[in-house]
């Protein structure tokens, strides 16, 4: 019998059900995931795999922005500034929980508190599987760059420096 997922977890994993993505299973691991050498170190990937979430906030707007990049780059803010039109920020923890539902260190690709604005870094379609967020620090679950795509209505971008 396995252990029931934590709370955000099981929404993650809702969220991927209802979207039809039953081929991705939420799991829970033992260390922890929060960033992306973390994560690779715990599933036993390269960080390159790993698609580390990222929250912006559009400054003028106050539209939140989510970057989906690979582990290894940096996202560049000019490049996502011209992406969508307006200098981003980093916003605080608070913010991040309030517009995705999720903690820093856990905010999957989907299953958001409100619909957000999605680039995906060009970077990850290079690999058969990655690894994404499932909803805490310790939450992930293995997908394909086309699931990516898919699943968040992301736009595929060069946004590493």
């Amino acid at each position: 019998m396995s252990t029931p997922l934590n709370a955000s977890a099981q929404k993650v994993q809702d969220a991927l059900d209802a979207r039809g993505y039953t081929h991705c299973r939420v799991v829970e691991m033992p260390d922890s995931t929060r960033t992306a050498a973390e994560a690779a170190a715990a599933i036993g990937c390269t960080v390159a795999q790993i698609a580390k979430s990222l929250v912006f906030r559009g400054a003028r707007s106050g539209a939140p922005v989510l970057v989906i990049a690979s582990g290894t780059n940096r996202v560049d803010p000019q490049r996502l500034a011209a992406l969508i039109g307006e200098p981003v920020e980093k916003p605080d923890a608070d913010y991040v929980r309030e517009r995705t539902g999720f903690v820093i260190g856990g905010v999957p690709p989907l299953g958001h508190s409100e619909p957000i604005r999605t680039f995906i870094d060009r970077d990850l379609l290079a690999f058969e599987e990655i690894w994404a967020a499932a909803g805490t620090p310790r939450a992930v679950f293995r997908l394909t760059p086309d699931d990516l795509v898919s699943m968040t209505g992301g736009k595929v971008a060069a946004i590493a420096s």
